[in-house]
């Protein structure tokens, strides 16, 4: 009977990471394809334009999350709300076939707010699945990680090629159909349902609240200093794929990022599945391994040669291990210390935090586009500063636990 419910729960975990993969893939390959659609042939919309568009949908994408979730935790129930959520960005996908501006931003319109439904709940239900396993929260949200990144790698690669190939309208298309896919495991999954008061473990009001502010703070300050380093990653990106002389594809170095965190996301799911070690822990590490990263970066001189690729590549991994060891702890925190009925609209808040400090860096852009190392040195310095902090972090949880 035990092992039939531990085969049921596996099901359902995979369930969930397919479907996560399959809309990723879609969501992220309409992204990649909507700017050029926009300046191309059809719309003919100037680059400042397209660009200004975009970024009112993913600006938008925040507060679409927060009113999604706030249905699947009060009104529908996340399974509902995932599906709606998958069909109205399948809807909005096949709208985007549409060539004009109606069109566009109809179809715009239902991706956003069917993104908003699906992406907070698919993820509250996947840490529902793991309230009596709290143990394994880090290797599952990783797995969960995992999934998305080769979905938005995959997606990417396929509807670029596409649109590019046959035209946007079939990328769209495309897009819709693997909208609708990405609902299957779904509609075979059960219904999570949490018994009166259930909790994943009990603590105390003032330590629950404490840990999701401060993680949800220091997740949003890695974000922002990543922000502010990437000015230099990419100037380097570009200046070595010049000078290379290998055969080094150029769809390699376009999605260098995930080359790198997807074999190490793998590697840490497997591994935080055997051995556990606090979140805590794990965002230390996190900062630890940014904190090199940009150190090494910081070591390639201005103007590079082709002998400087192999550092580069080192501080890419290292960046890749310290992403793995963030963006997937912030929902094993959230799901471990919140009300699990609420658990949705916590994840959609979470991402505000991250949002106004992109705000604030973004204040610092001039000049740091003008001094990229600028930005490398600042990311240096307070990730070291927040590292230390988080020493101090990680003993006070390791004292309080043992109370």
């Amino acid at each position: 009977m035990e092992n039939n419910q531990h085969q049921k729960h596996t099901k359902e975990i995979y369930n969930y990471a397919i479907s996560s993969l399959l809309e990723k893939a879609a969501y992220y390959g309409l992204r990649a394809i909507a700017v050029l659609y926009m300046i191309g042939e059809t719309l003919k919309m100037e680059n400042r334009e397209a660009l200004t568009i975009y970024g009112w949908f993913t600006a938008s994408l925040v507060f679409s999350g927060i009113v999604g979730a706030i249905f699947g935790d009060l009104l529908i129930g996340n399974k509902k709300a995932i599906l709606i959520g998958g069909v109205m960005q399948a809807i909005g996908a096949f709208v985007l076939c549409i060539p004009s501006l109606t069109g566009l931003y109809t179809g715009l319109f239902f991706v956003i707010v069917g993104s908003g439904f699906f992406t907070p709940n698919i993820t509250s239900n996947f840490g529902k699945l793991y309230l009596k396993r709290t143990r394994l929260l880090d290797s599952g949200f990783t797995l969960l990680y995992s999934a998305t990144n080769i979905g938005a790698f995959l997606g990417i690669l396929v509807l670029g090629y596409l649109g590019e190939k046959y035209g946007y309208n079939i990328g769209f298309a495309f897009a819709g159909i693997l909208m609708l896919i990405s609902l299957i495991p779904i509609l075979s999954s059960k219904e999570v349902i949490l018994e009166n008061d259930q909790k994943c473990e009990e603590f105390p009001l003032g330590k629950r609240v404490f840990s999701i502010l401060v993680t949800c703070i220091i997740v949003g300050l890695f974000w922002g200093l990543y922000q502010m380093s990437n000015i230099r990653i990419f100037d380097l990106q570009l200046q070595l794929r010049e000078l290379s002389t290998s055969d080094i594809p150029s769809y390699f170095w376009e999605s260098i990022n995930s080359v790198f965190v997807l074999p190490i996301s793998l590697i840490m799911y497997v591994l935080w599945t055997y051995f556990y070690s606090s979140q805590f822990f794990k965002l230390l590490l996190g900062f630890v391994f940014g904190a090199t990263s940009l150190g090494i970066l910081y070591l390639i001189p201005e103007a590079p040669t082709e002998e400087h690729t192999i550092t580069y590549l080192v501080s890419i991994i290292f960046l890749g291990i310290a992403e793995v060891h963030i963006a997937p702890i912030i929902h094993s925190v959230l799901t471990k210390y919140s009300n699990p009925k609420y658990l949705a609209i916590l994840i959609s808040l979470s991402f505000l935090p991250t949002r106004l400090i992109y705000v604030i860096f973004g204040l610092f852009n001039e000049p740091v586009q003008e001094y990229p190392l600028l930005g490398v040195k600042f990311g240096i310095k307070w990730m070291t500063v927040i590292g230390v902090l988080l020493i101090g972090l990680v003993i006070w949880a390791k004292r309080s636990n043992k109370k």
